[in-house]
């Protein structure tokens, strides 16, 4: 008799990031910005001189002080994970009870609903209200009518950039008792993060990573923070030896250096401004639809014939995330990058005005 698949494995289709060879790549939030020559040259020594006959330290503990230092927390709160998506999924396969109920919001991180379904965990969806702002009340109401157990959501949003003031997450956590998991992998670029006040939540768990702002997305290095009994919890169930030494050394020489934590945000964030500047030139000719206001290093724009556009582009060499018909995400690369993308988009745009009968093929 043939083995037949779980039907939920069935069902599975692998995580689809665009590939192939871009001159301009703006599709994955990745920083455009590459550690100094002298970093370079400690990340090569450290490298070198790791044990790759021993395991790796279990709880990172140098790397999750590394991290404490730089966000002026307590390094017993932190968790290093393989990145933030193995976070995600330790989380949802050690605090729910098989039936609970998890919710989470659209638009939003697509790997959420990704993980509820291998764990067959129900998962319940809310639409985000007009401009993808969230509504607390509606929030809130959600958990209790539905009996939700955990809350995952991203702040600020990807894909969106949208963010959530910290004073609306301080009343979403104190209205509910379920667990709150606050992925704020893009807070680096906004000022509403609530790590430092983590520890006076029952109910709460906050993600970061090294992958946007501090510019190490290759290393796959998530942290989740939350109070000593949650964190206990967390280390409990994660792998013994979930982080790989090399870049536990790696991500620990760059968390110590003060350029990573005051320049390097500035930077991605003053492209970030250039390149919404010049979306909102087009948004006032007309020729997009809306431009959301930012809180990361991300734009999201919607126009009619999203995946036309998308398209074009690519067939220019150069690449951005297409959500749907009607939305792009695009990262803030370099001036010149950015300059070339708003170029492009502007002709395209204009060209579509000038010849509808071939954009609507």
């Amino acid at each position: 008799m043939a083995y037949q698949l779980a039907p939920k494995a069935e069902q599975l289709t692998p995580y689809d990031p665009i590939e192939g060879n871009y001159r301009v790549r703006l599709d994955a939030n990745e920083s455009f910005l590459l550690p100094t020559e002298e970093d370079r040259e400690k990340l090569g020594r450290a490298a070198a001189e790791v044990a790759l006959n021993r395991y790796p330290d279990p709880l990172a503990s140098d790397l999750c002080a590394a991290f404490a230092k730089r966000y002026a927390i307590d390094p017993g709160l932190v968790t290093a994970g393989n990145g933030s998506d193995e976070l995600i999924s330790i989380i949802l396969s050690t605090f729910l009870q098989k039936g609970e109920k998890v919710l989470t919001l659209s638009p939003d991180f697509s790997m959420y609903r990704f993980y509820t379904a291998i764990t067959e965990t129900p998962c319940v969806v809310l639409e985000k209200g007009e401009g993808f702002r969230i509504d607390v009340d509606a929030v809130l109401e959600t958990i209790r009518n539905e009996n939700i157990r955990l809350l995952i959501f991203s702040n600020p949003c990807n894909p969106t950039s949208v963010g959530l003031e910290a004073a609306e997450v301080r009343r979403l956590l104190q209205g509910t008792d379920a667990l709150v998991v606050l992925d704020e992998a893009y807070m680096d670029f906004w000022d509403q993060s609530l790590l430092p006040e983590v520890a006076e939540y029952e109910n709460l768990i906050i993600l970061r990573t090294c992958s946007k702002a501090v510019g190490l997305a290759a290393l796959r290095l998530g942290f989740a923070v939350a109070n000593p009994r949650l964190t206990a919890v967390i280390r409990a169930a994660k792998s013994p030896y979930n982080v790989n030494a090399v870049s536990q050394e790696m991500a620990r020489i760059l968390l110590q250096n003060e350029q990573y934590a005051r320049v390097y945000p500035e930077l991605l964030l003053a492209s970030r401004d250039m390149l919404i500047t010049g979306l909102k030139a087009l948004e006032r000719e007309g020729a997009l639809q809306k431009v959301y206001d930012s809180c990361t290093n991300f734009a999201y724009i919607r126009l009619e014939g999203a995946r036309w556009i998308f398209d074009r582009l690519a067939d220019n060499g150069i690449i951005v995330r297409c959500f749907g018909d009607d939305f792009l995400r695009i990262t803030a690369g370099t001036q010149a990058e950015n300059s070339e993308l708003l170029a492009s988009l502007r002709f395209l745009l204009q060209y579509r005005r000038e010849h509808p009968e071939e954009t609507e093929k």
